[in-house]
């Protein structure tokens, strides 16, 4: 496994970590649809979040939420639409971000709600 494979995996891991300690329910990890990959699909409270989880070593080509651009934030609406018809889901829905700074054995975790839509 290539060496970023093993960090987004890892970083993936402490997202839902992360997740779960503040309350949400995960309800799928690493969802595909048509072209798209949803990395964290959780709910909290009446609301299903949307998670993209960005991880990187360092900042030396900017900060990791840097890198959900428009095409990305486009895809994973896309994905999204696809598993609120697959479950018939009319209530709130939200995007979130999760970026994971990995630096040796400490970890930055920030949290961007409502990043996009």
């Amino acid at each position: 496994m290539a060496i970023q494979q093993e960090i987004g995996d890892k970083g993936e891991q402490i997202a839902a970590n992360y997740l779960l300690k503040l309350g949400y329910q995960i309800l799928e990890k690493n969802f595909r649809a048509k072209r798209s990959e949803i990395d964290i699909i959780c709910k909290g409270g009446n609301t299903i979040v949307f998670v993209e989880v960005k991880t990187r070593s360092s900042t030396k080509f900017g900060h990791p939420e840097e890198f959900v651009d428009e095409a990305k934030s486009a895809k994973i609406i896309e994905g999204a639409e696809s598993y609120l018809m697959e479950r018939d889901w009319n209530g709130a829905i939200r995007f979130d971000i999760v970026s994971i700074l990995m630096s040796g054995s400490k970890n930055e975790i920030k949290h961007f709600k409502d990043a996009f839509y």
